[in-house]
């Protein structure tokens, strides 16, 4: 299992469920930030059709490319449809952003064998690690 940093240091591509269009939320400021710094994000929401530049799928299941991470901003009882979804991609890492835990979407990562954090903000772990992806 990798630790959080380490995710992050080896995603390029990170899925974000439940992007928000609204730019006071944290799901529209953590993706935002988290593509300043060079990660391709790429936005599931069914009610946009693009957001930060990207195009926005309806579906994990709708993305026609692979996905290194899956960033989860949907409530913890919608976590566990998302993780099965990005096992069913064949996503190899889930991350439930800060405030949301799931035992049970936690277990059914760790039977697929994928990389699980919750609970984590991905821009605190992207600072405290130093990480960017730009040149």
């Amino acid at each position: 299992m990798r630790s959080a940093q380490q995710l992050l240091a080896d995603s390029a591509v990170i899925a974000v469920v439940g992007a928000s269009r609204d730019p006071r939320k944290a799901a529209h400021r953590v993706p935002a930030e988290m593509q300043r710094y060079g990660w391709r994000i790429i936005p599931v929401n069914p009610t946009v059709e693009e957001l930060f530049g990207e195009r926005a799928y309806p579906s994990l299941a709708d993305i026609p490319h692979p996905v290194d991470l899956v960033n989860v901003f949907r409530p913890a009882e919608d976590a566990v449809e998302v993780v099965r979804q990005a096992v069913a991609i064949g996503a190899p890492a889930v991350w439930l952003q800060l405030g949301i835990v799931s035992a049970e979407a936690r277990r059914i990562a760790e039977e697929a064998g994928i990389d699980y954090v919750e609970d984590r903000c991905l821009i605190v772990e992207r600072a405290a690690a130093g990480l960017t992806r730009l040149g």
